[in-house]
């Protein structure tokens, strides 16, 4: 999920932990834990000197449940060293911060598997990404109701009751939420092989997934042998079938075999993809897992990489979303939301 959203829910794992004992002073901790995994932007910039290096080890072993423990441990380990002491002397415990950190840093990776950009859980023992899609990296009605609810809590005291309800308000609304978006994901998957069904096409495997801020229009794309068919659902849509249609050749100017990073590339994308050659020699990865935006020439890829090689490897410049009409595309996406 977002930055904010992780901010959110490790802010209410410290609350849940040691706000009794603590206040306010907890939700800072919380949210200090649940970012730490996205530091692993920061830290994969400075291993690495390949940006593809660098974008692959974002959501890697830094949110896997091992990183968790690990982090926990220390962490806990540490802060109680620095916390205990003077005034503060006996207020809260090891085994108190040890939990605090676990659970800030646990619940972040656990989230960030209902988004379709997925997380290595397992890491080292694996790389398998693992992905629900049922819910966007960014939802506004997860994380609002959850932050205002932790807004609230903080004007009481620590040991108000009032404190402990608004915290079980906030963890419960998104917990529900959550549960409604596993729902939308299994009723959309019907929704779109039944859609595939009536066009009569024979694909080999298919992914549906929200679009970006919203749980109500879905994207699904199916692989064929030689192109990519994407289609749109609303909720408000007057028929239960996807529309919309595009079908996109498979594009791949060069494959796996010929460079490693595109194998890696392509694992990332869980293999929809294609490649372009532009006119400056250089190239551009679509990601195609992401729904296209549509924009005043038609629907277009947003999750695009710029490629060069790099002696015997490639290389991306910095990722930046391709929009070049930010208000007509997202004037688009909520006309198309509201169903046709």
């Amino acid at each position: 999920m977002d930055s904010l959203t992780q901010i959110v829910l490790g802010a209410a794992c410290g609350e849940a932990v040691l706000g009794k004992k603590i206040g306010n002073k907890a939700l800072l901790f919380g949210a200090i834990g649940g970012t730490i995994p996205d530091l692993d932007v920061l830290v994969g910039s400075l291993i690495y000197g390949n940006e593809i290096d660098a974008m692959l080890f974002h959501r890697g072993f830094m949110h896997s449940v091992v990183f968790s423990i690990l982090g926990a441990l220390l962490l806990g380990w540490l802060v109680h060293k620095l916390y205990n002491t003077r005034k503060r002397l006996h207020t809260t415990t090891q085994k108190d911060w040890m939990q605090l950190f676990f659970w800030s840093l646990f619940t972040h990776p656990i989230l960030d598997c209902f988004t379709p950009y997925g997380t290595q859980l397992f890491a080292p023992f694996s790389n398998y990404r693992v992905a629900f899609n049922n819910i966007a990296v960014a939802d506004p009605l997860y994380t609002v109701p959850f932050l205002i609810c932790v807004i609230i809590l903080m004007f009481f005291k620590r040991k108000h009751i009032q404190r402990r309800f608004w915290l079980k308000m906030g963890i419960g609304i998104s917990s529900v939420y959550l549960f409604l978006t596993v729902s939308n994901k299994f009723y959309i998957d019907n929704v779109f092989k039944s859609s595939l069904s009536e066009k009569n096409l024979s694909y080999a495997r298919f992914s549906t997934q929200p679009a970006i801020l919203n749980n109500i229009l879905w994207y699904g794309i199916a692989e064929t042998e030689d192109s990519y068919h994407v289609g749109f659902y609303s909720l408000f849509d007057a028929t239960n079938r996807f529309s919309d249609w595009q079908t996109i050749p498979k594009i791949r100017v060069f494959t796996k075999n010929h460079y490693r990073d595109l194998d890696c590339l392509a694992w990332f994308s869980n293999d929809y993809f294609n490649v372009e050659k532009q006119e400056d020699g250089n190239y551009l990865y679509k990601d195609l897992r992401y729904p296209l935006v549509e924009t005043r020439n038609g629907y277009k890829a947003v999750f695009n990489l710029k490629l060069y090689k790099d002696g015997k490897r490639l290389n991306m410049k910095p990722f930046a979303p391709e929009m070049d009409d930010f208000s007509f595309a997202l004037n688009a996406l909520w006309k198309r939301l509201k169903g046709k």
